[in-house]
Parts: structure tokens; sequence; C-alpha cells
């Protein structure tokens, strides 16, 4: 095993999990010789070394109309003929062979969502995946893990012990990032000492989003495509505007949803992070106001006053703790305090689909069960921020620290942290320092791609931006809209983060005829949410009791 790969193999993320994990979170390197053009002031476009010509791919089957393979790339592309490292590749082959277009390569988002896993949930029976039966039907649907993410060598920081030790370690939401700044600069030396430990410092250089680029694109040539078709969602935005600038010329089709602010990404992380709390914020206040709205027949959680009702659950839970026994299917257990409920309702606020799921969980907390707000910090949150609730926190952390310029003044993070708490945000304290680890990175990347993304030469791209979106706000997708040499803006109405298969048929025709046809809709063209978001429980109603219990 190559030293760069030790000790990093990753646990399976069960599929529905994953598929949670891909439609609601967020994630550059290059040597060109001598002195960087980023360090000299200029933008930086990469290597120029040609890239290697990869062994055709040798696929085995590993699932119903699934195949599996590996593929080797240079761990550094300025030298093709040193280390490699493998990349794990999934596709699902076209139902319909006769009408295959060609492979749709496709990135989840995170950065951390492993892409194979997304394709292994691709059930060709059935009109629930994560993408149409039409799109399923006409492409192979090709997921590549990233490398350090999945079973591309996940990048791992922190021990089981450490790990378990963070999930249930006490935070405090009134103090920003949760605890003692001391505190949490110590946590930050054992993460980033961790991931050293656990990884070599080449590895952990190589894995910008550059190189994923060119890694697809070995992967394209592997699998003898003149051309890809692609679709990123959240993270997958950077990526797929970073090919498309690095290699404009192999792309047939593109499509980016709930789009990341590419400058901020390669500019501004702070900024950038400051936003990603605005629009968790915002999409809390959604949940408020249409709980009030709807009223208490239909959110009997507050009794008509939502927002007080949740600023006095938090302090009593931040003051005396449930204890939730284990379920099997639903949570394992623990405690529940105010930080963590806090930490449930950024999450389930953020997906308009788990709102009823945020009701219930709610109105149980209010009456002493504390099973389904645990729920959601157990199995569903993916922390757009990095913090002890991300399963995938290692691998983000990693590939965002690499990606983003240096923040090794933590003046900077004091600043940040301060505007953050300063607006007296719910959430605030949480985001605060949420880039600390940054700030050790034990790595540096000189030679990043500083370019701007533009996608020049490209054909259209179709980019879907949500109008209140916790993760992406709506004005990430105008700027990216703007910033694309050519590209059409398709909004979507109401809560959530991606749209594609989350918002009904209006967003999902849209998409299929970019991807299958190459027709993107009009400018301007914007399509309701189906269905709308209601904070109406699930199963029978509440009142009198502790609330309905979420589904597993």
């Amino acid at each position: 095993m190559p030293p760069s790969l030790r000790h990093t193999r990753v646990s399976p993320v069960p599929r529905r999990t994953a598929a949670v994990l891909a439609a609601a979170v967020l994630a550059l390197t290059g040597c060109t010789g001598g002195v960087s053009t980023a360090a000299a002031g200029r933008p930086s476009s990469g290597p120029t070394v040609p890239a290697p010509i990869p062994d055709p791919v040798q696929w085995e089957e590993c699932g119903p109309s699934l195949d599996c393979a590996t593929v080797e790339v240079p761990l550094e592309y300025t030298e093709p003929d040193g280390e490699q490292i493998s990349l794990a590749v999934t596709r699902h082959r076209a139902t319909d062979p006769e009408r295959r277009i060609g492979s749709l390569f496709i990135n989840p988002g995170g950065p951390g969502v492993p892409a194979t896993e997304t394709v292994a949930s691709i059930d060709a029976a059935n009109d629930t995946g994560p993408y149409t039966p039409e799109v399923v039907a006409r492409f192979d649907v090709v997921g590549m893990d990233p490398r350090g993410v999945g079973q591309s060598g996940a990048v791992r920081c922190l021990t089981d012990e450490q790990r378990a030790e963070q999930a249930t370690e006490n935070r405090d939401p009134r103090i920003p990032g949760g605890k003692p700044f001391g505190k949490l600069l110590i946590d930050a030396r054992t993460f980033t000492k961790g991931c050293l430990d656990q990884q070599s410092p080449e590895f952990l250089a190589s894995l910008s989003t550059d190189n994923v680029a060119r890694d697809l694109d070995q992967v394209r040539a592997a699998l003898g495509e003149e051309k890809i078709t692609f679709y990123g969602a959240s993270y997958g935005t950077v990526v797929g505007p970073m090919y498309a600038t690095l290699f404009p010329d192999r792309v047939r089709q593109m499509v980016i949803d709930a789009p990341v602010d590419t400058d901020l990404w390669q500019n501004d992380p702070l900024r950038l992070l400051d936003d990603v709390a605005r629009s968790n914020e915002e999409t809390l206040d959604a949940w408020f106001d249409t709980c009030r709205a709807e009223g208490v027949q239909v959110c009997a959680f507050g009794d008509g006053d939502p927002r007080a009702a949740f600023d006095a659950l938090i302090t009593k839970l931040e003051a005396k703790p449930l204890v939730v026994p284990p379920v099997e299917g639903l949570t394992p257990g623990g405690t529940l305090d105010g930080a963590m409920a806090l930490e449930a309702a950024r999450a389930a606020a953020g997906n308009r689909a788990l709102w009823p799921v945020l009701t219930a969980g709610l109105l149980g907390a209010q009456h002493g069960d504390g099973t389904g707000l645990h729920f959601v910090v157990s199995f569903v949150t993916v922390a757009p921020f990095g913090g002890p609730f991300a399963i995938l926190q290692e691998p983000h952390t990693a590939v965002r620290c690499v990606d983003w310029p240096k923040l090794d003044k933590l003046s900077e993070h004091h600043v940040a942290a301060k505007k953050i708490t300063e607006r007296g945000e719910r959430l605030g304290s949480r985001a605060a320092y949420s880039a600390l680890n940054c700030a050790l990175w034990p790595v540096e990347n000189e030679d990043r791609v500083t370019r701007e993304l533009t996608g020049a030469g490209a054909p259209p791209i179709l980019v879907v931006g949500g109008r209140l979106d916790n993760v992406s706000p709506h004005h990430w997708a105008e700027a990216m809209a703007e910033r694309l040499e050519d590209a059409v803006l398709l909004t979507r109405e109401g809560v959530g983060h991606t749209s594609y298969r989350t918002s009904g048929p209006c967003v999902d025709a849209a998409i299929d005829a970019a991807l299958i046809d190459g027709v993107l809709p009009a400018e301007g063209t914007v399509c309701d949410a189906v269905p709308p978001a209601t904070t109406r429980p699930l199963g029978p109603s509440p009142s009198g009791s502790a609330g309905a219990a979420p589904a597993g």
C-alpha cells in the first residue's frame, strides 16, 4: 500500500443515509515548476506537463446493473510517472443501451460524500432515486470517489475513541465555537496532527479540486469517452466549473445544482462561511414563520409563538439534558442538550422534507422525549462548517483546507467569529471558528489553481439555485451564472439544498432536457417547489402527546 494511503480505509455509509447526505450538505493543486505563479501574484492554471494516458478501465460486476473498478492516477500531475494512487469508480449501466448517449459523471458534494455510494443507490425500478428513469436509461451514470474520499483513500484524522468523544462532548451555545477558544485550539491541534499521523503530507497536499478535475479526465480517458456529461451538486459545483475551465473541449453538457460561489471559495473562505451561517439562520426563520402561519392545528409547537418556545426549550435542555435511550434503526442513544438540539434544528430546517421531523422532534423534547432530535443529529446532519456531528468532517476539512488560501492568522478567525456572534443569531455559536483547523493545517498548497473558473469554451451550462438554500444562498447561483462565460440560471422557489429530484417535475424536466438534449430553459425561468414545505408533524396529532416519532 502506498504510504499516502496508509490507514485511510473508510467505513461504508448506509445507502439511505448517503442519499440524505448527498441532498443536504456543502466542498485546488497544480505545480508549474520553479516559482509558483500564485506566489508571484499571477493566476495559477496548474501543471503544464502532459497527463499520462491511463489503461482502459477493467470493470467487475458489483451489483444489479453495477460495475466497479479502480483507476490509477498520478499523486501529482507534475510527476506523471511518479507515485500513483487508486481511485474507486462505480457505474450504473444505461438501462436502454440502444439509446445510450454516453457517461454521466456525477459529484454529489461535500466535499466528502462518496460518489460511488450515490451511484450504488440507483434503483432502476424505482422512480424515487437520485436521477430520473430517463437519465438512467440514456446514460451510464459514473461516480468517482475523489482522492481522499470514500473508497479512494478516505482521509482520517481522529481515532474512533476521539470521534466518539467529540460526538458526545458538552458544548455551550452561548460561547463562540461552543467552548473556550483555548480548548478549540487544542482540538484543532489534535485534529491536524492526527491527519498527518494517518496520511502522508504529499497525499494531503494533493487533495485539491483541480487534481479532482484532472482525475475525472483520467477516468474519462480510461472509459474511452471523448467527452463527458456532468451533474454536480453543492461542492460538485466547484468540481464542474474547474473541469469546464481546464478541459472545456471535453464537456458535452453540464448542470450544476446549488452552486458554491467559486470566487469566495478560492479567495475569501471566511466570508463564504459567513454566508453559510446567514443561510442556516434564514432557513430556521422560515420554519418558524411557516409554523406560525400554519397555526396551532397544524404546528402545535409554541402554541402560536414557536420562536419563544424554541428559545425556552434550548435553555431548558442546556440546563438539564434529556437522556435518550437507544432505539434500533433510529438512534444509538445518548443525551440531548441545547447545543445538540440547535444542531438538529439547523439540519432539519434546511431540508423542507424534514420539517415535519423537526416539528415532531421539538414537540417530543418538550414532553421529555429527545429521540426525534437525537435521530437528526445522529444520522442526518452533514455539517457545512465541519464539527463533531459530521461523519464526513475529516475529508471535508482536508479538501477545503488545501483548496483555500492560507488562513494561518488567528486574528482573522477572531474577527470572523465576532462578526457572526454579534448578529445574535441562534446558530451563530456553531458557525464561529468553523475554519480553525485550516489555520493549523500541516501542509501547504502554494500552487493551487487561482484563475477564475469561467468554463470558457465549454457548452452552455445550466445553473440551478434555490431561493432559500441553507448552504448555498441564491446570490451564489446568480454569481455563478454571471461568472461562467455561457450559462443560464434556473431558480427554484422554496427551501432546500439542491433541487434535482427533490423539488418536483419543473426542475427535473429542465435538468433532464439540459443533460440529454442540451436544451436549456429560458433565462429567468422559475420553478415552484413541489410539494411545498409544511411543518405538520408526522403521525397522529401531537396534542396532549409527546409528538409523532420521525420515520427511520
